[in-house]
């Protein structure tokens, strides 16, 4: 309310004052007295300085808000709420776009072609690789087929000619191991149980994978694979060590690891 009131005292003083003003220089030219003109100019510098103090007090209150920062500001965030709201949608929008424009990973089938460079022939041993077991004496009590491997197993089927081959000690431990890969869907997708040999030395598995000649031979035991290394052009040694055993030998912890799954 002091606000309002001192402006239209304010308001009613100019008002007189130019009413005052023009009285006085019509007199002046009517009398021609000069002296009334320095006192007319004194009274309108008193009257400028008066207008201005009763005006400061009211700038300063207006003009304080803008020196003294909110406590929005303080904090680290705007004053309106829409400023800090719009950046983040629109970067959750632009990782929604970039992730629409992203390539999608390659489907499995592709990534065995490519990693086999479409090879036709695949031989691989069972122990360490496609079973649990990791030797023929664990055969002879049980066969398990890795769960983590089938998918793979079934894609390489799909593309090559693939065969089995392992060391049992006896007839029992075969068929469990046949029986174990039937169970498990294997001779489902093109394997067929001609395609899984047996033998009772490790130079019979040797010998089975050089007369078959395949393009890519997988396995478990260093020996064996230095050995084919010479004949075979392609080689996946699975071994959880990291070893150069030749420069057609590639090397990875397990057959989906390779794969990339």
């Amino acid at each position: 309310m002091a606000d309002y009131s001192k402006k239209d005292l304010l308001q009613q003083l100019i008002k007189r004052i130019g009413a005052y003003l023009s009285t006085k220089i019509s007199k002046i030219f009517d009398n021609q007295d000069f002296r009334s003109v320095w006192a007319i100019a004194g009274f309108a510098v008193a009257v400028i300085f008066t207008w201005r103090a009763l005006r400061t007090p009211n700038g300063s209150r207006r003009r304080q808000p803008k020196s003294q920062p909110s406590s929005s500001s303080t904090s680290g965030f705007s004053s309106h709420p829409n400023e800090n709201l719009l950046p983040s949608e629109d970067l959750r929008a632009q990782d929604a776009i970039d992730g629409s424009f992203q390539p999608a990973s390659p489907p499995l089938g592709q990534i065995v072609r490519r990693k086999l460079s479409d090879c036709r022939k695949v031989t691989c041993r069972l122990l360490g690789v496609i079973l649990e077991e990791n030797t023929p004496e664990e055969l002879q009590n049980q066969a398990t087929v890795k769960s983590s491997v089938l998918e793979v197993l079934l894609e390489i089927t799909k593309y090559s000619d693939l065969y089995l081959m392992e060391r049992v000690l006896d007839d029992e431990s075969q068929n469990k191991v046949l029986t174990a890969l039937e169970n498990a869907g294997v001779f489902t997708s093109g394997l067929v149980k001609d395609k899984v040999l047996f033998c009772s030395t490790e130079n019979g598995r040797m010998s089975f994978v050089r007369q078959l000649e395949p393009d890519w031979h997988i396995d478990s035991n260093p020996e064996i694979t230095s050995q084919l290394a010479r004949f075979i052009r392609h080689q996946l040694h699975i071994s959880t060590k990291t070893e150069q055993i030749a420069s057609n030998v590639h090397s990875s912890s397990s057959l989906e690891q390779f794969f990339a799954i």
